[in-house]
């Protein structure tokens, strides 16, 4: 598969989007579950943050642009 190509694949629950320069796009049938608060959701689409300085994480709230 050459760089940049997409896989068809039918049956995958979800899709990680990797934002160049900003969060991870999870978007499909998924579950999170944060351990720390004993809290399950069950979003369609969420943004994780990866730079580490969201004030809502693990959510992004965009601080990677600041």
């Amino acid at each position: 598969m050459e760089k940049g190509e997409k896989e068809e694949n039918t049956d995958v629950a979800a899709v990680v989007e990797i934002i160049e320069g900003g969060p991870l796009r999870i978007a499909g049938k998924i579950t999170l579950w944060d351990v720390k608060r004993d809290n399950t959701e069950n979003p369609v689409v969420v943004y994780l943050c990866r730079c580490g300085r969201s004030s809502n994480k693990p959510y992004c709230d965009d601080s990677h642009r600041k």
